[in-house]
């Protein structure tokens, strides 16, 4: 699977994400509102978003968000975990966007271009999400995520936290929601 593709929908563009983004996609992220309820809330400092920002380029599998209409970029997502096994899976994550850019078109769009992109290869698509981030239980709801069985625990800054695992097929992606 091609983690490092260039896609384009109506409003976004998704390229591989480069060093040189640092700066730009720092100036999104340090806002703290974005981290609130994420688990990592203490992601807006720059130190940690450091440690955030270099594991993406490391892991090869993360893309830019850019706003077409204005050509910045507003956000950042991965694919990571690609497995093979049992007609393939892959995790779709790590993901978020400046806040002028939540709710509406913007996240649906951005995960219906990685979700096309990844159900290419694999059969499922996987989603990591804080047990207690409604905000992100309730965004992948919206775009048709079925909450599953699995669960993991991963060590934050404030200690461990359970994370629920939300799954699109081929199938369930086939039918929607995922609507701009």
């Amino acid at each position: 699977m091609d983690r490092q593709p260039v896609l384009e929908g109506d409003r976004l563009l998704l390229r591989p994400l480069r060093p040189d983004d640092w700066s730009t996609l720092y100036a999104v992220a340090s806002d703290p509102l974005i981290w609130e309820v994420h688990p990592q809330h203490d992601r807006w400092q720059e130190p940690v978003f450091r440690k955030f920002f270099d594991q993406a380029l490391a892991g090869g599998g993360a893309v830019a968000v850019i706003d077409k209409s204005t050509q910045t970029i507003v956000g950042s997502s991965r694919w990571e975990g690609f497995d093979p096994a049992q007609g393939g899976s892959v995790e779709i994550g790590w993901t978020f966007l400046a806040r002028s850019h939540w709710s509406g078109a913007y996240n649906p769009e951005l995960k219906r271009l990685m979700l096309a992109h990844a159900l290419r290869f694999v059969a499922r698509v996987l989603f990591r999400v804080g047990e207690n981030n409604g905000r992100s239980r309730r965004a992948m709801e919206k775009i048709g995520g079925r909450l599953t069985d699995e669960s993991s625990m991963v060590e934050t800054a404030s200690g461990l936290v359970r994370h629920v695992v939300y799954e699109i097929d081929r199938e369930s992606f086939a039918r929607g929601p995922l609507s701009a």
